[in-house]
């Protein structure tokens, strides 16, 4: 196929990257620690870690899961906490001792983590105290269930008197620690003080040894672990690197990463950063907008990830008005489309666009991007990375020609290599030939840029014609008076389906008739919403804060 996509490539991109320049993740780390040993490496809640600090927390807690917990190359282990410092010292001690990291969602029901636990095969996890309830359920449930438990609390990596205050308030104060008992859970201090008397066994990793398992659902069914290796994260790194950093400077940057770390997006746009020995700002609870403005104000930032609603949120604050953003290069946004009111907000206050991007946890993430130089919004996803094809194919595989919608496939070195034991799940995403199935529909233009028209299983069906709900609520969300909108299709006897739109209201006063006169102005006559609905409470969201239109559509069976 051509890649029609490189002739507009911004100037100095490669069209391909050595992703052979680093064996695995734990000699990109070894890269950093040795370049930016005194730098601060990770702020959370006014601490830091530099490089050096990292780089020797990370050591110890692997010789301990090394030489104590006498854990073996491969053998999986659970990460279940928000961002905080241990975030990045357990999964680099992880890394290092040559283990698999399963990144667990800190709010998952015990059902969840159960599953998830059972399914990777985890051997031992890293929880915050906040979570060991939930775990504590799970255990009670299972008790032939083989698990070694380490535990944390917040203030775990702060200073001893920081530490202590900010643990008391956290559990005595504002009671956010439910009540729970696991028999032999070691502190998460305690094995960092035990490992630091051990020995660090030297663990060969290649390419194709497995990093993480990332758990998604995926486009068909229960959750399942994409088996995400060294080298599909290595080359993801650097092709991201490639894309991102070339207008950035090494030791000099500082990254806001106000998404969780257990999710994919987060966690390998903090590696992109730590690579080049960026200042990276941890956001325990981007809802406190409180507290995270706060933080914008007090660190300098240079470039920040976030999701259409986060975004939004931050326009919609009023103290957001006093963070200086002069000093910021790159916003990045993913995870779900960015409306174009958000965008040209964001471009308004902040002076920079915001650069929409692309990926799936099965191809570590990062596929398509636009350009860090797009002036504003263009409503496309962009053009596929260094070392990676896109294509628009249809049912039979067969790829369309441009203009023409069909789904989304991509193919390149940090394509998952499939399921963790699910090879019947794999078959299903990837075609004969190798391409792996998105399962988002959309069509790619006479430059090589690509555009989302929708999910494949969201898509409207209105008389026989496709309606695609991001263009729906890109409309609604237009109008002034309304904060959040989800379109979904819902049954019909004349049509088939009718467009239905959820509606939060940011200006009370806004009726059904107006939204609807608002839709009749830029909308075809079948893609006008039928029905309305308004709320008054946020709509349901995923932890990284994208709508769940699913959850809508089983509300309105």
């Amino acid at each position: 196929m051509e890649k029609i996509w490189l002739k507009h490539y911004p100037q100095g991109i490669a069209a391909e990257v050595d992703v052979h320049q680093f064996s695995s993740l734990k000699d990109v780390l070894r890269h950093s620690c040795e370049r930016f040993g005194d730098l601060p490496a990770y702020t959370n809640m006014g601490a830091s870690i530099s490089f050096a600090e990292l780089d020797q927390s990370s050591r110890d807690f692997a010789a301990y899961l090394q030489n104590i917990l006498k854990l073996i190359k491969g053998d999986r282990v659970a990460i279940m906490m928000p961002n905080l410092l241990q975030y990045p010292v357990a999964l680099f001690g992880v890394l290092r001792a040559g283990l698999v990291v399963v990144n667990v969602n800190p709010q998952y029901t015990a059902p969840e983590l159960e599953h998830q636990i059972k399914d990777s095969g985890a051997v031992a996890i890293v929880v915050l105290e906040n979570f060991a309830h939930t775990l504590q359920e799970v255990l009670d449930k299972n008790p032939t269930l083989k698990l070694s438990v380490i535990t944390t609390e917040v203030g775990d990596m702060f200073s001893v008197v920081k530490e202590l205050l900010t643990n008391v308030v956290v559990k005595y104060v504002k009671k956010m620690v439910p009540e729970w008992k696991i028999e032999d859970a070691i502190e998460f201090n305690a094995a960092l003080r035990a490992g630091r008397a051990q020995a660090l066994h030297f663990m060969p990793l290649g390419h194709a040894d497995i990093a993480f398992l990332q758990y998604t659902g995926g486009t068909t069914g229960v959750a399942k672990g994409a088996v995400l290796t060294h080298g599909n994260m290595v080359a993801n790194l650097q092709q991201l690197g490639e894309w991102l950093t070339h207008d950035l400077q090494e030791g000099k940057e500082v990254f806001v990463c106000p998404l969780p770390l257990y999710h994919v997006f987060a966690l390998t746009a903090s590696l992109v950063f730590m690579k080049i020995g960026s200042h990276t700002i941890l956001i325990t609870n981007p809802r406190d907008l409180h507290a995270f403005i706060h933080d914008l104000k007090k660190y300098p930032f240079t470039a920040i990830i976030g999701v259409n609603t986060l975004y939004r949120a931050l326009l919609d604050a009023p103290e957001f008005a006093e963070v200086d953003t002069h000093h910021l290069k790159v916003t990045i946004a993913g995870g779900m489309a960015v409306q174009r009111v958000v965008a040209e907000r964001w471009k308004q206050a902040t002076g920079m666009p915001i650069i929409e991007s692309y990926g799936l946890t099965e191809t570590s993430p990062g596929v398509i991007a636009n350009p860090l130089n797009s002036p504003d919004w263009t409503g496309a996803i962009g053009m596929p990375f260094p070392s990676t094809l896109a294509s628009i194919l249809d049912d039979d595989g067969t790829e369309l020609p441009i203009g023409e919608i069909g789904e989304i496939c991509v193919r390149g070195p940090q394509v998952m290599s499939g399921y963790w034991n699910r090879p019947d799940e794999t078959a299903k995403v990837f075609t004969a030939e190798g391409w792996l199935r998105t399962g988002d529909m959309g069509f790619m233009d006479e430059r090589g840029y690509f555009k989302i028209t929708d999910r494949k299983k969201d898509m409207i069906i209105v008389s026989g014609f496709k309606v695609f709900p991001n263009q729906i609520e890109d409309v609604v969300a237009l109008h002034p008076a309304v904060a959040e909108v989800a379109a979904i299709g819902v049954p019909d006897e004349r049509s088939g389906e009718v467009v239905k739109i959820i509606v939060v209201k940011k200006d009370q006063s806004l009726s059904e008739q107006e939204l609807l006169a608002h839709c009749r102005q830029h909308l075809t006559d079948y893609k006008v919403p039928r029905l309305i609905e308004f709320r008054d409470e946020p709509l349901p969201k995923s932890n990284l804060g994208k709508i769940l239109r699913r959850e809508l559509r089983n509300l309105a069976k």
